[in-house]
């Protein structure tokens, strides 16, 4: 990239991501509807597991992409780096386990 930053490993794939969150948004103004609409609870909280489930799914493919590009590429360095990069992804690991 030219302003100076590292690609992402995503970014191949963004138009993916992107068409997957857009379709989160739709499901997110859907629920609300929902809501405003007085729905069955039931039926809401099918359609928030799916939304969860759907956010999961993202979340799950940006990390194996992080692994895979930044991740890998920090290993290879090696040093502090390496330590930082691999500290970084272990975080961002426990955080979607505790979600």
């Amino acid at each position: 990239m030219s302003d100076g930053h590292a690609e992402h490993g995503y970014i191949s794939d963004k138009a993916k991501y992107l068409a997957r969150l857009k379709r989160i948004e739709g499901q997110a103004r859907g629920i609300s509807r929902m809501v405003d609409e007085e729905q069955y609870c039931v039926d809401i909280l099918t359609q928030i597991s799916a939304l969860t489930s759907a956010l999961q799914g993202v979340a799950i493919g940006l990390l194996d992409d992080h692994l895979k590009h930044c991740v890998a590429d920090a290993a290879r360095s090696g040093g502090a780096v390496a330590d930082a990069k691999l500290e970084e992804a272990s975080q961002a690991v426990a955080r979607l386990v505790r979600s």
